[in-house]
Parts: structure tokens; C-alpha cells; sequence
């Protein structure tokens, strides 16, 4: 970023105006998830518990080492994301976010993001980057099966449709509605001959060979039976243990994370119960010429900090390019 004064400010319009294309927003993820395994500092997600229950704040502070040792290339910044389920009977979104990023070199505030389209499409590129990488080879149309047709579902959409063009989705939401207007995006897009939806989540991955898991956050959790899946199916879960079972996770022929002290650290707080400890991390894995394993893979990704200072550096970047945002004073 250049020399400034005051404060970027960026409303979610803003981000998404300035969010860069897909193999830009391909190559940032991988870019993050490799820094994971050495060149970052990132602590797990430190929470609290505001009233009313289940409600939460999460911190994810991120740092960046860059080659250069002056640190002008370092990133530096933190994510704050609170969520309140009880907004839906207000009519409020349950989530909001906030990145924050400052400059490595003095800790002057430098930008201030909305997070929520920052969220929706980080997410969706680790998707991407795992399914350029481990997604089943040697079939011409794959079957993909989403299950949960919110916010994240809409921007997995555009990830497979570059990234698996011709395959045929199954799509299952517990609103219906949402699932049929998720299979109309995706035959509407024109990347996609088939999407139809399912009445169960078991039924929508059935026969699948990827699965790609992002439900709501609730107390029920683990719940697709095991038995669903297929042999070598490719499972990404971006909803915790909400849908993925243990027995799937201790049983893959590779189980991997984003992040292994976060999900060690959700673990000792009651989520994920019966899984194992991973394989390894999806940095560690990336480019090491390994072959996919067989049997099933299983992937979770929680979400780090990181990629979201990854983003928004970059949609930051582009901002001060092109004159986008209102600066704030200092």
C-alpha cells in the first residue's frame, strides 16, 4: 500500500466492486495457505460469549512476513467477526465483519473493510484450491453435491463453474426454496447441464463425487451419515462438524485442515468430537507431488485470519489504484 493519510474506509459494495478476478482470488488463497505452514504468525480465533447465548465474537489476528527485511512487504491486520442469531427475528443479519489492517512498519491504522463479501469469496477460492488439486481425475462429468444454499453457496458457484465447468450439481438446503434458487444461479450461468435439488442431505450426496458441506451453524451437528458417501468421494467442509462425520474424517485415506492449531484448539472446546488429529495441513500438502490417496478425503477448513488480510491487502491495493473508498482523517 502507499504512502497515506488517514484511514481507508471500504463498504461491502466497495469490496466487491474492487474484489479481483478468480485466478487472482485463486492464487491469493494459495498464497495464504502456504504462508501458514512458515511464514506466518497466527494465533487461534480468541472468542467471547456476548448475550444472548450463542451468540459470539471472534478475533483472528494475522501477520505476514515478506522477503523484504524492512517489512514494507509484510502484512499485518485482524478480522473481527460477531454473530448473533437472534437478528433473523429482527430482521438483522446474523453476521457482521470487520477487517482491519495496519501498516506492518508502524501500526498506523491503514484500512477498514467490510469483511462480508471478503468472507464469501476467500472461502470459496480454498475451495477452489482444493478441488484443483485433489478433485477425482478421469471422469468427464463430475458429480458435485452442496449442500447449503446461503451466502457461501453462491460464491462456490462461480469457483465451479471455472474450475468444473460440465459438472452436475445436486443441491439440498432444509428451506427448499433456497436450494431450487442455488440450482436455477447455477443452470443459469450456463457452466452447468444439470442442478436439481434433494429432499434430504443424505439423497443430495449419494452417488457424489465431490461434497461440498456449508450449513448454518447450529447445536445438531455431524449430520450426514457416514454410509452416504462414496468410496472416493472428495469431501470440503467450511461449516465446521456440522455436516461431516468423524467416522468419515478418521476413516479417509487423507484428512486434511487449513489451520492445525485452530482445529486442535476447537477440538478442545467440544467441536469436532471423535475426530482425529490430520494428516497435515492443506499448505503442507499443495505442490509436494504427493498422489491423491485413495479412499475417501476429507477437508476441513475453518477459516483463518490470514486469508482475510490476504484479500483485503490486495482489494486494498486496487482501492487506492483506482481512487475507491472514503478516506477517514487521522
Amino acid at each position: 500500500m502507499t504512502e497515506r493519510h488517514g484511514t481507508r474506509y471500504l463498504t461491502a459494495a466497495d469490496v466487491t466492486a474492487m474484489m479481483p478476478p478468480l485466478e487472482e482470488r485463486l492464487a491469493l488463497a494459495r498464497t495464504a495457505l502456504i504462508a501458514l505452514v512458515s511464514d506466518a504468525d497466527l494465533p487461534p480465533k480468541n472468542s467471547v460469549h456476548p448475550r444472548p447465548d450463542s451468540s459470539f465474537g471472534n478475533a483472528m489476528p494475522a501477520y505476514l512476513r515478506g522477503l523484504d527485511p524492512n517489512g514494507i512487504d509484510d502484512l499485518l491486520g485482524m478480522k473481527w467477526v460477531v454473530g448473533f442469531p437472534g437478528n433473523a427475528e429482527l430482521g438483522l443479519p446474523q453476521i457482521h465483519g470487520t477487517v482491519l489492517l495496519s501498516d506492518p512498519r508502524t501500526g498506523v491504522p491503514a484500512a477498514i473493510l467490510d469483511a462480508g463479501p471478503i468472507t464469501a469469496e476467500r472461502t470459496a477460492a480454498v475451495t477452489g484450491i482444493c478441488l484443483e488439486a485433489w478433485c477425482p481425475r478421469g471422469r468427464t462429468r463430475l458429480r458435485v453435491s452442496i449442500i447449503g444454499a446461503g451466502t457461501q453457496a453462491r460464491s462456490h458457484l462461480a469457483v465451479l463453474s471455472g474450475l468444473l465447468p460440465g459438472s452436475e450439481l445436486a443441491v439440498y438446503d432444509r428451506h427448499p426454496e433456497r436450494a431450487r434458487a442455488i440450482a436455477e444461479a447455477a443452470l443459469a450461468s450456463g457452466f452447468h447441464s444439470v442442478a436439481t435439488t434433494r429432499a434430504t442431505a443424505a439423497a443430495a450426496v449419494e452417488g457424489a463425487d465431490v461434497v461440498l458441506t456449508m450449513v448454518s451453524f447450529g447445536a445438531d451437528r455431524q449430520l450426514i451419515p457416514e454410509e452416504a458417501f462414496g468410496r472416493n468421494v472428495l469431501v470440503i467442509a467450511v461449516d465446521y462438524d456440522m455436516c461431516l462425520p468423524a467416522g468419515l474424517a478418521r476413516n479417509a485415506g487423507l484428512f486434511l485442515v487449513d489451520e492445525a492449531r485452530q482445529y486442535r484448539a476447537f477440538r478442545q472446546t467440544g467441536l469436532f468430537v471423535g475426530y482425529p488429529d490430520p494428516d497435515g495441513t492443506i499448505g503442507e500438502w499443495l505442490g509436494n507431488g504427493r498422489k491423491r490417496p485413495d479412499g475417501p478425503l476429507a477437508i476441513v477448513h475453518i477459516g483463518v485470519g490470514l486469508t482475510d488480510v490476504v484479500f483485503a491487502h490486495a482489494i486494498v491495493r486496487a482501492a487506492e489504484e483506482r481512487g475507491v473508498g472514503v478516506m477517514l482523517s487521522p
